[in-house]
């Protein structure tokens, strides 16, 4: 069973994660050729403050 993991910042309305579930789930079924009901999409959503690139918060650099 794939699983597709995104991990990305909190703030998606729910309709962005309704269409990225359905296209990132039919693209992998297309190109994997499986079916649609065998994949599994996971939204991982962190607050900037729980993020670090290079040593810095990303809440830091959005200041």
């Amino acid at each position: 069973m794939p699983t597709i993991r995104v991990e990305m910042f909190e703030g998606r309305t729910i309709e962005q994660k309704r269409e990225m579930a359905e296209v990132f789930t039919r693209e992998m079924a297309r190109i994997a050729k499986i079916a649609p009901d065998a994949i599994q999409v996971l939204f991982d959503e962190y607050r900037r403050d729980n993020w670090a690139v290079g040593g810095t918060l990303y809440a830091d650099k959005t200041k």
